[in-house]
């Protein structure tokens, strides 16, 4: 006699709603559920293993998958995002995960400052948007000392003496191309690009590092503008965003006069240079896009307005392609650091060490499960 074979009853309906929501292939979901096609069909249910199965690989809560109709998934926090001036849509799980994940961390944080008494971040909501952007960016480069000669020879190294004058200054700067730990869940910029998550005692911003090396540099800046606003969001970082968007309009102003002064733009020119020339030699000088000098020329006379959106839109083009590949994830324990921000690991591993935070806690914060890694860790920034 041979066994019976129990299946679970699930609406097709959801089954569909979870490989859209998944945002992968249908031809990769398929040859992994080769009965996909037929249980959204309404041919046949799969068996509790499968649908876990299933519900693992699409990411999806396997609770949901027994609902009649899909739930409710708002972005968490304020979204300034934004394609074509439209705002987007459904966040994927990806998404979802990245800020629930750091906002547990934030969470954990602000406790910590709370207990050990931390003072307050002093810049942190100082500003409104009835304040000149430029005045802002003025004590954003006053407070974090990120003058432009001091900037270092490529833009990765500009975004490292960023993020760490940021983190000095008491911001948990987490940046990151993936969810987690997980080499498999790759973010996608053209999603998002950052977000900043305001708190007193915990201010944090996050950098999603599958963009350009570029676009990285301008979107941390952004998000610490974000920060000076005391203004929670989610955003795509955009040089030039909607004119409607009046907190991201000012925050990429304040980005732009912090990283290309005007001041300083305009005794930097040069006689004899082609606008793709004079491009590629003000971003590597100021370690920004071409794209953030595009609007800054623009800014400074130097361009009509219809130049100014035919070479936007030609130069957008152009580096639509140059998102950064992934690699093979570099040492792990110059990586790992950067990803949850070296301040929140720091004090996560102290906290653990004094006793006050158990190491079951501690290894899901910082994303690994060994003792040796935790020790090592340690070690390594200095707190043991």
């Amino acid at each position: 006699m041979e066994p019976v074979v129990l299946r679970v009853e699930v609406s097709p309906g959801m089954l569909a709603w979870a490989r859209a929501r998944s945002r992968i292939e249908s031809d990769a979901l398929s040859r992994r559920f080769p009965r996909l096609g037929a249980w959204e069909a309404g041919r046949g249910q799969p068996t509790l293993k499968q649908l876990e199965q299933f519900a693992a690989a699409t990411r999806t809560p396997i609770g949901y998958l027994f609902l009649t109709e899909p739930p409710p998934e708002p972005v968490p926090i304020p979204d300034f995002r934004t394609v074509a001036d439209t705002p987007v849509g459904k966040p994927s799980p990806d998404l979802l995960d990245v800020i629930f994940q750091c906002q547990q961390r934030q969470e954990w944080f602000s406790h910590h400052a709370r207990v050990n008494r931390f003072d307050p971040v002093a810049f942190v909501g100082s500003a409104t948007l009835e304040d000149p952007p430029e005045t802002v960016a003025g004590s954003m480069r006053q407070t974090l000392d990120f003058a432009v000669e001091d900037r270092g020879a490529t833009w990765t190294e500009a975004f490292r003496r960023l993020s760490d004058a940021a983190e000095d200054a008491g911001v948990l700067v987490m940046a990151s191309g993936i969810v987690g730990s997980n080499t498999h869940r790759r973010l996608d910029p053209a999603e998002f690009r950052g977000f900043a998550l305001v708190d007193l005692l915990a201010p944090l911003v996050f950098v999603n590092t599958a963009d350009t090396r570029a676009a990285q540099v301008f979107t941390l800046a952004h998000e610490l503008a974000h920060l000076w606003l005391g203004e929670t969001g989610l955003d795509d970082a955009s040089p030039d965003p909607p004119a409607h968007r009046r907190v991201e309009r000012w925050c990429s102003r304040a980005a732009a006069e912090f990283l290309v002064p005007m001041e300083q733009l305009r005794l930097v020119g040069r006689a004899g240079e082609s606008r793709a020339e004079e491009l590629d030699r003000l971003a590597r000088m100021f370690k920004v896009s071409t794209l953030v000098i595009l609007r800054r020329l623009y800014e400074a006379g130097r361009l009509t307005r219809e130049e100014y959106r035919l070479t936007f839109n030609e130069e957008s083009a152009r580096i639509s392609g140059l998102s950064a590949q992934p690699g093979a994830g570099g040492n792990f324990y110059h990586t790992q650091p950067v990803r949850v921000s070296k301040r929140f690991a720091r004090s996560v591993i102290s906290s653990t060490l004094e006793g006050q935070t158990l190491f079951t806690e501690a290894f899901r914060m910082l994303g690994f499960r060994k003792q040796s890694t935790f020790d090592e860790l340690a070690r390594r920034l200095g707190v043991l």
